[in-house]
């Protein structure tokens, strides 16, 4: 690492993480082996390599058909927490694509209970809290998108925040806001993706359609200046993932992402792993990268941080632990590196 302080040490969160774009790949090779599933063609050597985001989401169902019992799904989720921690992430909301399992399971309620044991075991564990938000998947059958948020509405009280909206952004936002409003009217929050390869109308979809409370990615909401304006009169964060959008090719490089001029315009900006393991991208690797790339000091490290401590849906007592934390890192003067090198592709 480049000087600084140990960036695994700062606590964080990840706010835009997906659990099965968190599958480490020796999972993926050894489930699919088990199963006589095939491996995704892009996977080579224990890393993905994508074209373009079309590519990106055939090899992320590739990856996904390795999954095929409720004990898979609750190794995944431990795993996580596992990996997570090694990041010095101390709290995450993460996501599950359950639409995308339909064809090979029809008990949903096994994968969810599944994911959410593994969580308590992995904080139990590894002392990463992780709550649990429903992906309505944009292109497939909507009746699949409402079973979806009605299992979400029934783990409300079990470990289940809200309904995020993923897949590509060719589908807009508008067709799911009854789906959304349900959702929002049992007191779950919606966090749908928006402006990552779509742009300005798919942000303004996702607030006026399905009532977002965060953006997921929102990267091209500086080509709308009056949406800029709303987003910081509203507070609505942007989940940023600056790795996974270079890695799909949404934007050319780490040193083009649009990560400073969001922070310059006075946005809420929360820095996260998105698929992890598809990407290559831990969240002290993100970190990292932003430190390279951007130039970014530890306090503006720091902020970034405390930005996802705002974000998150986390209790108010988690929230002070974890600025408190955040600061405690930020006054120790003394670089603790810990010599083991972030693997960040830019």
């Amino acid at each position: 690492m480049s000087g600084g302080r140990d960036l695994r040490a700062l606590p964080k969160t990840d706010l835009h993480v997906h659990l099965e774009g968190a599958m480490p790949a020796s999972t993926v090779v050894d489930l699919a082996g088990r199963y006589g599933a095939g491996l995704p063609e892009g996977l080579r050597d224990g890393h993905y390599e994508f074209r373009n985001f079309r590519h990106f989401i055939d090899e992320w169902l590739a990856s996904i058909a390795c999954l095929r019992s409720r004990e898979d799904f609750h190794r995944i989720a431990l795993e996580f927490c596992e990996d997570e921690a090694a990041e010095g992430v101390r709290y995450a909301e993460v996501s599950l694509s359950l639409a995308d399992h339909a064809d090979r399971f029809a008990d949903w309620d096994a994968v969810v209970e599944g994911v959410l044991e593994g969580l308590v075991q992995g904080e139990r564990e590894h002392g990463v809290r992780c709550r649990l938000s429903i992906d309505v998947v944009r292109g497939i059958d909507l009746k699949l998108s409402r079973r979806a948020m009605l299992i979400a509405i029934a783990y409300r009280d079990g470990g289940v925040f809200g309904v995020g909206l993923g897949g590509e952004e060719v589908y807009p936002p508008e067709p799911y806001a009854s789906i959304f409003d349900e959702a929002r009217d049992a007191g779950l929050r919606s966090v749908p993706h928006a402006g990552e390869t779509g742009g300005p109308a798919s942000i303004r979809g996702a607030l006026d359609a399905l009532g977002a409370e965060r953006i997921g990615h929102g990267i091209r909401v500086l080509e709308d200046p009056h949406l800029v304006a709303e987003l910081l009169e509203r507070q609505i964060p942007l989940e940023v993932c600056p790795t996974s959008n270079v890695m799909t090719r949404v934007v050319p490089s780490m040193e083009l992402h649009p990560l400073p001029r969001l922070l310059e315009a006075g946005l809420l900006v929360t820095l996260n792993s998105d698929d992890p393991s598809m990407f290559t991208s831990p969240l002290a690797g993100e970190y990292e990268a932003c430190r390279r790339a951007f130039g970014m000091d530890d306090e503006a490290l720091a902020a970034l941080a405390h930005s996802g401590v705002v974000a998150s849906f986390a209790e108010e007592a988690t929230k002070r632990q974890l600025a408190d934390a955040i600061d405690a890192w930020l006054a120790d003067a003394r670089p603790r590196l810990s010599g083991r090198r972030c693997s960040v592709p830019l």
